[in-house]
């Protein structure tokens, strides 16, 4: 009986594949393998983004002056960095310890998680400085979620997805 190339001794192709062929990590497996680096530089390309685009609305909506709305929205980004390096490398862990996929569902509650934990740092902070009622900065606040929670998902879910393109050009 010939083995399976012709030739005594040889392993099949798909065997020597399998032993010589390193394991592919993927995408899932490395998003909690992070460093601290790119955590910061993630959170900072986000905020800076946002503040761009959501100081001038916020004070075109509100009335408000650009230099308030612009302060505003510094501070709290620079809540939002500390709260979203936080947040994500929770949120990292857990992916880490339960094995889940980032599905347009779990970005969307992730989105919801995170802005609902920086609504309740927030408030007092844009009441004090708008010299407004917690009622209104709630409010005010809401506004913000309105424009961060899309904001939020779509930045995300595109830098996973640059993230993933990186790491399969690697």
């Amino acid at each position: 009986m010939l083995p399976v190339h012709g030739l005594a001794g040889t392993t099949p192709p798909d065997r020597i594949h399998a032993v010589t062929t390193p394991p592919q990590r993927t995408f899932s497996m490395q998003i909690h393998d992070r460093p601290l680096s790119e955590r910061v530089f993630h959170a900072l390309a986000f905020e800076i983004l946002a503040i761009g685009i959501s100081a001038p609305l916020a004070a075109w909506i509100t009335g408000h002056d650009l230099f308030d709305m612009g302060v505003l929205t510094a501070v709290i980004a620079t809540i939002a960095v500390v709260w979203n390096m936080l947040y994500n490398w929770l949120f990292d862990r857990l992916q880490a310890r339960t094995g889940f996929e980032r599905t347009y569902g779990v970005r969307v509650a992730h989105a919801c998680g995170f802005e609902g934990g920086l609504i309740v740092i927030a408030i007092p902070f844009v009441a004090w400085w708008l010299d407004i009622s917690l009622w209104h900065a709630l409010v005010l606040d809401i506004g913000f979620v309105l424009f961060y929670l899309p904001y939020g998902f779509l930045f995300n879910l595109g830098y996973d997805k640059i993230r993933q393109n990186l790491i399969a050009a690697d």
